[in-house]
């Protein structure tokens, strides 16, 4: 692997000279490494660029790695990845994506993730996205997450998006069963010129279903996010959509928040709240020593861990 992608990983994997377990890496539109397990096997898509990741149902808190790299500019990476995640498996997948450009092209990884996640099953999926390089290029990443849960199968998605991303439209879309749950945090920080959009949408299909859909952002300089979510409730149902942002600076967000309740059980909530931090926050840390700028990059980081 390059030097660049070895960097790269370390921010968005944790990347320790090495995987354990069942991985894949994926480096400029190719793979540059890849190891299955006994009980998640990882296989090459014969139709589109991409793999499909086999999970059983005897799998219990392992682990599979499936980062992917651009590290120049005037590559365009496009993949999908689909996984198939057997009834009572238990599963953590670490994704992420980096992308560098010192060059004046732009660089862009979209991957198209598939999940269908089968009954009693749990998964954590966590992914970090970030963007590096001197480059005037832009820095692209536009996930499309597709998500089918079966009865009592569970996921939570923890997201992040901190560093250097010029552009970003993350979509994210799914459908629950009888007692299945979903659970998504996104952290989220633009600044400069940067440019983020997520869409959320969640369809409660099954009984007592339910979703906890959670954002916290940071919008700093002339930076520009867009948050809109849609919760369906077609049943007895639970959902909750919260967005929550500071702007600093020139910063704007627009939040959209939205409800569909389609049956009379369906029990439905969002919220949003977006401002710039308060005076008395920073004046407080301020007494402690702490410039005004140390007191609003301890701020930021606080709120972006919640």
């Amino acid at each position: 692997m390059k030097s660049i992608t070895d960097s790269l990983l370390n921010q968005i994997s944790d990347f320790k000279e090495g995987f354990q377990g069942a991985y894949n890496i994926r480096e400029d539109g190719g793979c540059a490494g890849r190891q299955s397990t006994k009980n998640i096997r990882i296989e090459s898509k014969e139709e589109n660029p991409g793999i499909n990741i086999h999970i059983s149902g005897n799998t219990k808190n392992e682990t599979v790695y499936i980062p992917a790299c651009v590290t120049k500019s005037g590559v365009h990476d496009l993949v999908y990845n689909d996984f198939y995640v057997e009834e009572g498996a238990d599963v953590i997948i670490i994704a992420g994506c980096g992308v560098h450009s010192d060059g004046g092209e732009e660089a862009a990884h979209n991957g198209i993730h598939r999940f269908f996640v089968g009954k009693n099953a749990r998964v954590l999926y966590q992914e970090k996205h970030i963007g590096t390089g001197t480059g005037a290029g832009q820095r692209k990443i536009d996930p499309v997450t597709e998500i089918t849960l079966d009865e009592g199968a569970c996921m939570e998605i923890d997201t992040t998006q901190i560093s250097g991303v010029t552009r970003s439209d993350r979509s994210t879309t799914a459908v629950l069963s009888k007692d299945a749950k979903l659970i998504i945090h996104e952290r989220l920080l633009t600044d400069g010129s940067e440019r983020a959009n997520s869409d959320f949408s969640v369809t409660l299909e099954g009984e007592d279903s339910g979703v906890d859909l959670i954002s916290r952002s940071v919008a700093k300089g002339n930076s520009y996010q867009e948050y809109r979510s849609l919760i369906r409730g077609n049943c007895r149902c639970s959902g909750h959509s919260e967005c929550d942002a500071i702007l600093v600076g020139g910063g704007i967000v627009n939040a959209a928040p939205a409800l569909y309740a389609g049956h009379i059980d369906a029990s439905l909530i969002h919220e949003a709240a977006i401002g710039k931090i308060a005076g008395e926050q920073i004046t407080k840390l301020c007494t402690l020593g702490l410039t005004e700028e140390e007191a609003v990059r301890k701020i930021i980081e606080g709120f972006l861990k919640q």
